[in-house]
């Protein structure tokens, strides 16, 4: 593993042109960016400031990370935040047992001799932060659902943000050579701090409008009739209006919409006039976008399916 002295900073090499580069490459993978996030993931490159996206689960968070992967033929690096996650699984880990056997193999040697071989790259384990900092390539970090994370867990981010360096006492600071594109999801879940906020720039996603959701149906779900995209958008729209635990995502409109191709609604064969689903087709299908069984009373109750 390279290493580098704390004191050089890592380079910042932007990869959008501008912000329309940004809504023509993020489309060209799939993915339909709206101005603001457009803005603010061509900052986050140009700038090279972590950008913090929040809003709820299934608006296209993850996936902006993706996107913007794909986009700029960068590794997707994902540290997967969850309650009482430490350092050793943020940032490395040595491998105990390998290290034994390596002293055990070579026999009796004074001790300063022996760690200078199993304090080495043979024996670390590399975290997603390390992996992120000790990359040459272009490397994209998401740092997913942090606000699932302890506390403590936002003191280790912002001093690994800070200067895209991690110290490893027994080998020495490993410093970026190039500074990754940081990106940090939250579901709101609880409040991130000041001190992690303003290290990062800003983006809140909602869930589309109508016209954008159809826009991404359209992309992502071939020969779905206008007709069907319509009324599927629009009975997502009053399901998200509702008192649920679990609004329906973006990510499961896209699946209902494959269901219901599947099942053959939007050809007739429903005989339906709202698009080409009944209410006996939506009843039997409610559960790939509603996943509680009280949200489904709910929305049976609201739907008038019976």
């Amino acid at each position: 593993m390279s290493q580098a002295s704390s004191d050089t900073a890592p380079r910042i090499d932007p990869s959008f042109a501008d912000v329309g580069d940004v809504v023509t490459r993020l489309r060209g993978t799939g993915y339909l960016a709206d101005e603001a996030t457009a803005t603010s993931t061509f900052l986050a490159d140009r700038l090279g400031k972590p950008l913090l996206v929040e809003g709820p689960a299934g608006v296209g968070k993850t996936e902006l990370a993706r996107a913007i992967a794909s986009a700029t033929d960068a590794e997707l690096i994902r540290l997967q935040c969850y309650e009482g996650i430490d350092e050793a699984r943020a940032l490395y880990e040595w491998n105990h047992a390998k290290q034994i056997l390596h002293i055990q193999a070579t026999g009796t040697r004074a001790w300063d001799e022996a760690k200078t071989d199993i304090f080495s790259d043979e024996f670390l384990l590399p975290r997603p932060l390390l992996k992120a900092i000790s990359s040459e390539g272009r490397t994209v970090l998401l740092i997913d659902e942090v606000d699932k994370a302890d506390v403590d867990m936002e003191g280790l981010l912002l001093e690994v943000l800070s200067d895209f360096a991690i110290t490893i006492p027994e080998m020495g600071t490993v410093t970026a050579a190039r500074r990754p594109v940081v990106l940090l999801t939250s579901n709101a879940t609880r409040e991130l701090s000041e001190a992690l906020k303003r290290r990062c720039l800003y983006l809140y996603i909602d869930f589309p409008d109508a016209a954008r959701e159809k826009e991404i149906l359209a992309s992502r779900v071939p020969g779905l009739t206008d007709a069907l995209s319509a009324e599927l958008v629009r009975i997502v729209g009053v399901l998200r209006t509702l008192d649920i635990r679990k609004k329906p995502s973006v990510a499961e409109t896209i699946d209902w919409a494959n269901t219901l191709l599947a099942l053959g609604a939007g050809d007739g064969a429903s005989g339906s006039a709202r698009g080409g689903i009944d209410d006996g087709l939506i009843a039997r299908t409610l559960g790939v976008v509603l996943k509680h069984r009280p949200d489904l009373k709910t929305a049976f109750k609201e739907l008038k399916l019976g």
